[in-house]
């Protein structure tokens, strides 16, 4: 994960910095959104100083990308105040957009403080079984999409890989964290935790009517992402995400989430709204 992050700088131009990242492989040869989201980050944040931070970004998937191909990276410098900055990268492969994002920086500053609590009484990571263990069924093929993943989730109450287990729900939880230690750079741990937030804020959708990813023809497609942080938190040790999805319409779900450090630190808020079809019988 920490090569295809680590994006070089291609050019400068008078009014935007390009940028090169290189995709993940991917069994189904399509770019992994989080990947898009997070490498986006990366390159705004190259135009500012380490001190402002991202506080907020909101993004559109725009095409599918070929994650045989690198992706380049334009960053237009929008403004810059004395407390704020605003960036916006645009994500090209082959000359077409793939993906749109501004996001906000800011400085540290001292003020009101209030957080939502983390939900009581869940299981802890230890006690729920690793993600190996739901995927024996799968395809070959996605197993390895699932297996080769660099982050660890452990689903409450269990995944939707191939059935939905217990009620259908517009709601789960999910642990996860990084499978290898990051470093100490705190920009590291929030473009991670970008990445994160997309692997599996959609399954909520699916939940509430029993859909599981295994469902013969579902097709599913983010098509905007948005978040929030808050606080700074590491990636590399257990976090919470719980999810719910408060509609689901016309061909599209909306999906809400809240992502916590095990000390119950609220660190970032997501959302995002998918395409999803299902097959009708």
């Amino acid at each position: 994960m920490l090569a295809v992050l680590d994006i070089a700088a291609s050019e400068a131009r008078t009014t935007e910095d390009i940028f090169t990242g290189r995709s993940q492989s991917m069994p189904l040869g399509r770019v992994f959104g989080g990947q898009v989201l997070a490498q986006s980050l990366v390159a705004a944040s190259r135009t500012l100083p380490p001190e402002r931070i991202p506080h907020s970004m909101h993004g559109y998937f725009l095409r599918p990308g070929d994650a045989s191909s690198d992706i380049t990276f334009s960053v237009d410098r929008l403004r810059d105040g004395r407390s704020f900055s605003t960036r916006r990268t645009q994500a090209y492969q082959e000359g077409v957009p793939i993906f749109s994002m501004i996001a906000s920086f800011q400085d540290e500053d001292p003020g009101l403080e209030h957080q939502a609590e983390m939900p009581a009484d869940l299981p802890r990571p230890e006690d729920i079984p690793d993600l190996e263990d739901h995927i024996q069924g799968l395809h070959p093929m996605s197993r390895r999409l699932f297996a080769d993943r660099p982050v660890d989730l452990r689903h409450i109450p269990s995944p939707i890989y191939l059935s939905v287990e217990g009620r259908h729900v517009p709601h789960q939880a999910v642990w996860m964290r990084t499978r290898s230690p990051l470093p100490d750079d705190p920009a590291v741990h929030r473009a991670v935790l970008a990445y994160a937030s997309d692997l599996s804020i959609q399954e909520s959708v699916l939940r509430a009517h029993g859909v599981a990813w295994a469902t013969p023809g579902l097709k599913v497609a983010s098509l905007d992402h948005a978040m929030w942080w808050h606080r700074f938190g590491r990636l590399d040790e257990w976090t919470l995400y719980v999810q719910e999805s408060p509609s689901a319409r016309g061909g599209r779900g909306l999906a809400t989430g809240r992502i916590f450090s095990r000390g119950g630190e609220l660190l970032a808020t997501v959302a995002q709204e998918i395409m999803v079809r299902v097959p009708q019988p």
